[in-house]
């Protein structure tokens, strides 16, 4: 029988336990002392990464959870994975809203309630393929950063203990709109770094997790439709477990303004073609590589009478934003490696120019306010605020490839 968890353990991660158990023991009693008692809300907890975080600290006993996520049938299956597994500590004072945070009903919630002594931030537009227009665009800036903001501007009328917000590794020499609205992500949260502490992390890929193309192959596997996968790619990943430990590590355990990462070296990088040729071995099928889409598509339709052998489409990646591989730390970034066993923590990050900040809010706000903007227009106003955004542009989008 096929277990997904084995799977990952065994062939994407290749760890047999998580890679940040030894710094959750160490640290168990500072992190009881952190959460034991208080009130936390998760936005965007209904989500891949949120929903691990909060599976890493409801065992620390919080008081009350509220989550707030907009997708209503993810959080109905987090409250019943939630309730359906033994042991997991739940406190009576959980909700589940099915809210956008950035609506006027959330900020009645939030005021009522006297705001948290937690807060997570993981509602974010997490594709490149979210860049594919002005529209997209737009959405994808309002979510990551307008939306944001608007956030942080609420909590200075109630200030969290703690206040995290899950960034990426693209954020790190950003190729893309997705990791540069990242990056500028960091920079407005480290702002309100004097109103309250602020934390965040750059993590890999989170295998297998919601939209992700790994969890796309496992759709395609249901359906008996072939794979398609590029050959070049090569990102880090980590299991859903780990992503929920070190965000939880790094809300909790991290100074003000601390970036975290995992500590991955580039050998354990992977293609994504690698991980569909193991899972499709581990399913007992064998590989028919296939020279395009049309083809494996049309030698799918063998696998409806019984054939073993599984058409994918494996190429180069030639897509707008696409990052050959993925990194963590810039150079001009100074990380201490020593306080945490497998996490390396970015510090001495200082607080970014308030001014510029809000003048970068106040031009993206007027473009797309304007007449016509264009998706040139955004990236020429990003790139002015982040000289170090090369954007990789081809012409062609992931919506055009299976």
């Amino acid at each position: 029988m096929f277990h997904l968890d084995q799977f990952i353990s065994q062939y994407v991660t290749k760890r047999p336990v998580s890679m940040f158990s030894a710094d959750i023991e160490a640290n168990r009693d500072a992190l009881s002392k952190k959460i034991a008692g208080k009130s936390v809300l998760v936005i965007g907890g209904a989500g891949s990464i949120g929903s691990s975080f909060i599976k890493a600290l409801l065992p620390f006993k919080p008081a009350s959870l509220v989550v707030v996520d907009y997708n209503e049938n993810a959080l109905a299956e987090l409250t019943r994975d939630l309730r359906s597994t033994k042991g997991m500590y739940v406190p009576e004072d959980y909700i589940p809203y099915p809210m956008d945070f950035a609506s006027p009903v959330f900020e009645k919630m939030f005021r009522d309630r006297g705001g948290f002594d937690i807060v997570g931030n993981f509602s974010a537009h997490k594709h490149v393929r979210s860049e594919k227009d002005i529209y997209s665009v737009e959405a994808l800036l309002q979510n990551n950063v307008l939306h944001a903001k608007r956030l942080l501007d609420l909590l200075t009328a109630f200030p969290p203990e703690e206040y995290f917000c899950v960034s990426t590794d693209k954020a790190a020499n950003p190729v893309n709109i997705m990791g540069a609205s990242k990056r500028i992500m960091e920079d407005v949260i480290f702002s309100y770094s004097d109103k309250f502490p602020v934390k965040t992390a750059r993590f890999a890929n989170v295998a297998f997790s919601n939209g992700s193309l790994p969890a796309g192959f496992l759709a395609r596997l249901s359906k008996l439709q072939p794979l398609s996968a590029p050959s070049d790619v090569r990102r880090y990943f980590v299991s859903p477990e780990e992503s929920g430990q070190i965000c939880l590590l790094s809300c909790m355990l991290g100074e003000n303004r601390a970036i975290f990462f995992p500590k991955l070296a580039e050998a354990q990088m992977m293609t994504f073609d690698a991980i569909g040729t193991a899972l499709l071995k581990a399913h007992g099928y064998e590989v028919l590589e296939c020279a395009s889409d049309e083809e494996a598509i049309d030698r799918a339709e063998e696998l409806k009478h019984g054939s073993t052998l599984y058409p994918v489409h494996y190429a180069v990646s030639d897509t707008s934003g696409e990052k050959a591989f993925e990194e963590f730390v810039t150079e001009e970034e100074t990380a201490d490696m020593e306080r945490f066993q497998s996490l390396g923590v970015i510090t001495g990050k200082a607080v970014p120019d308030k001014e510029r900040v809000e003048t970068l809010f106040r031009e993206l706000t007027a473009a797309f306010a304007g007449p016509r903007p264009t998706k040139d227009g955004i990236i020429a106003i990003m790139a002015a605020y982040l000289p170090n955004f090369e954007h990789i542009e081809t012409g062609k989008g992931l919506d055009s490839k299976m």
